[in-house]
């Protein structure tokens, strides 16, 4: 039996649908719920009975292609939407949390916690959200101890807000057509030799939405990047940012103006925990739509495929930052027009994940540092240059990975700049597309580098720079031996 499927994402060829265990019929239950749907008319219009269509939703019985196809079509969604890899973020998520070591008496197994997930992704997001107000609570009387010991107890410092932004993209494939299509439109009107140039997008503020950009030097003692005076119709630029920076903030300011209604249609349909997380989430739609415009998805598309993916050749053909392209690169996830699947990780040189989004599948902590032998943190070895690794999680997934620094903060004279790490990768899979990997052997285990999430997650018992004792693992220490670290007896 083989079918031929024509959808948005790609033509896919799918053979013996009937032996493939996708466990899509919980995917198929909540869809039909979305929409409003009754059981019973679902499987009057499919031709099958009530009862075989409990089954399937229950994850009971397997659908074979052909009644699988006509689920598509009466719930009128992609097969892409049933078969992809929606729930692994979630997944991960929820690995961790209940890696915790408060939950280590009930020895809860991986694949518990995907039929979880499958079955009830509602509830796996609830525990989350139980999960961050936890750790929430847990740092703010921590703060509070310290600020009436005056004593460091605890340094790990999580923006929840900032978490609340990444399970929104992640959510959303940090994919948004709407303003996509109003990017387009813009870039049409201010383009100068397939880029936007920041005179260009200031005379265009200020013809469309009579609003004046002044470039100026911040007050002393009195820092700022941009700031929006509403009543003066100004809009003021510190010099001590980069050009490219200012780009963003002129393009992010014209979505602000003309797509506010499109934005606030993406945020109603997610719900927030707080009006800060909210606001901080429109921000980054803001930005999002600004990078947008001065990268405009089909021509950044296209610049990809050409370069594959070269982040430098970009940042020099859009004229952006690098941060700026990586980010880009994640965007395109138009099922007509699809890129590589990438995942994106922002860190500090103490650790502490600033930003993260994965497609690729890879797992990103949510509440820690990320495994030390991730090449996002030996970048800060050798700055400003592109690390390339083939890294293998425990699973044995192996994942094309690049890692390079970047400096923010205030440029002039006497003022140290703060230096960040940006890491991007992809399935290996993806490689000969990927410019990055035209000098590793993705094929060599010799050059392999064996990677985890995180030490209390991870069960490799090789490695030397373990920080703490794997969680599922009973540790003892022997005052006669030592292994490859001290949490390692042999």
């Amino acid at each position: 039996m083989k079918f031929i499927v024509n959808f948005n994402l790609q033509n896919l060829q799918i053979e013996n649908m009937s032996q493939l265990d996708l466990k899509i019929g919980p995917k198929i239950k909540a869809f039909r719920r979305q929409l409003g749907i009754q059981a019973n008319k679902l499987s009057a219009q499919l031709n099958i009975s009530p009862s075989y269509l409990t089954l399937i939703e229950g994850g009971k019985r397997r659908i074979d292609g052909d009644l699988l196809l006509k689920v598509c079509q009466e719930l009128k969604i992609e097969l892409s939407d049933l078969t992809t890899k929606d729930d692994i973020n979630l997944t991960n998520n929820i690995s961790e949390l209940l890696d915790d070591k408060l939950f280590e008496d009930l020895d809860i197994l991986g694949p518990e916690i995907k039929d979880l997930v499958n079955t009830n992704p509602k509830i796996a997001r609830a525990l989350i959200k139980l999960g961050d107000n936890f750790k929430q609570k847990d740092h703010e009387l921590i703060n509070k101890v310290e600020s009436l010991s005056g004593k460091m107890i605890d340094s790990r410092k999580a923006s929840f807000p900032g978490e609340v932004v990444s399970d929104f993209l992640q959510e959303n494939k940090n994919y948004f057509p709407k303003l996509e299509s109003f990017a387009d439109t813009i870039f049409e009107k201010i383009q100068t030799n397939k880029r936007t140039r920041y005179m260009s997008l200031c005379e265009f503020i200020k013809k469309e939405y009579s609003i004046t950009v002044k470039d100026i030097i911040p007050e002393e003692g009195k820092p700022f990047s941009k700031i929006y005076n509403k009543d003066k119709k100004e809009l003021l630029m510190s010099d001590y940012v980069s050009l490219e920076t200012k780009k963003l903030y002129a393009a992010a300011q014209i979505a602000q103006q003309g797509a506010m209604n499109e934005i606030n249609e993406y945020l109603s349909k997610f719900s927030f925990p707080s009006e800060e997380s909210k606001k901080l989430t429109k921000v980054a739609l803001l930005n999002y739509c600004g990078a947008a415009i001065l990268m405009p998805y089909k021509l950044f598309h296209e610049e990809c495929k050409k370069q594959k993916y070269d982040l430098e050749l970009l940042q020099n053909t859009f004229a952006t930052s690098f941060e700026q392209v990586a980010h880009r690169v994640t965007c395109l996830q138009d099922p007509k027009l699809p890129g590589i699947p990438f995942h994106m990780l922002r860190v500090d040189i103490a650790g502490n994940i600033s930003k993260r989004f994965s497609l690729s599948g890879i797992e990103i902590p949510r509440y820690g540092g990320a495994c030390p032998r991730w090449n996002i943190y030996s970048a800060f070895t050798t700055p400003n240059k592109i690390h390339a690794a083939v890294s293998k999680m425990t699973n044995g997934e192996k994942y094309v990975c690049i890692a390079r620094t970047v400096e923010k903060g205030v440029g002039r004279y006497g003022k140290s700049k703060s230096m960040l790490s940006i890491g991007l990768g992809c399935e290996a899979k993806y490689a000969k597309d990927f410019v990055y990997t035209e000098n590793l052997n993705v094929n060599d285990k010799r050059t392999e580098i064996p990677i985890g999430v995180s030490c209390r997650t991870c069960d490799r018992l090789d490695c030397s720079q373990r920080a703490f004792p794997p969680l599922h693992k009973k540790f003892d220490v022997d005052i006669n031996s030592r292994g490859v670290s001290v949490y390692v007896s042999d």
